[in-house]
């Protein structure tokens, strides 16, 4: 059985002066206020964004109507979605999810083809064990230009090098 946590609102009242709302909005705060717990009087930005997009009449009535555990977190969305929105006026936040899924998918895209250049590069070593390089240069499935490190040529013998460091104690090509 899960049992839901009740928080209790974070306190504006120590300082008997009135919340960002009432500020904004050039009212008396009383403490009766459904803002004042969520939006201190130090931080009037706050209000003044989620006020621009929502509207301070919509807050409240939003606030009235949930249960108090919920109350925080709702003003945390609130906060977040209104500076989104302040960025990007079309979008909001989904914009920034966006953003993050072409990120992701990029990630996925080029974690793929390092497995795919990984595999192919395990494929060649397991195709040549027991023989000799001899000479050539293999290049793993991957230009040439890939396979220089500092302005010089990778040859047969630093492969060799990388493949024991990477498989010990394998037969080595």
């Amino acid at each position: 059985m899960v049992m839901a946590t009740s928080r209790s609102p974070p306190s504006s009242f120590a300082s008997n002066s009135p919340c960002a709302a009432c500020k904004f909005l050039r009212r008396k705060c009383t403490s009766e206020c459904v803002l004042a717990p969520y939006f201190p009087s130090d931080e009037p930005q706050k209000f003044a964004n989620v006020h621009k997009i929502f509207g301070a009449s919509n807050v409240a009535k939003l606030l009235s109507t949930l249960p108090n555990h919920q109350k925080e977190d709702a003003v945390t969305s609130l906060v977040f979605e209104a500076a989104a929105r302040m960025m990007e006026p079309v979008y909001g936040c989904v914009g920034a999810i966006s953003v993050l899924q072409r990120q992701i998918a990029q990630l996925q895209q080029e974690l793929s083809s390092a497995h795919a250049g990984l595999a192919s590069y395990a494929d060649v070593v397991d195709g040549c064990k027991g023989s000799n390089y001899g000479g050539s240069s293999v290049s793993f499935g991957l230009p040439v230009g890939l396979l220089r490190r500092d302005h010089g040529s990778v040859g047969p013998q630093h492969i060799q090098r990388t493949h024991d460091r990477w498989f010990p104690k394998t037969t080595a090509c």
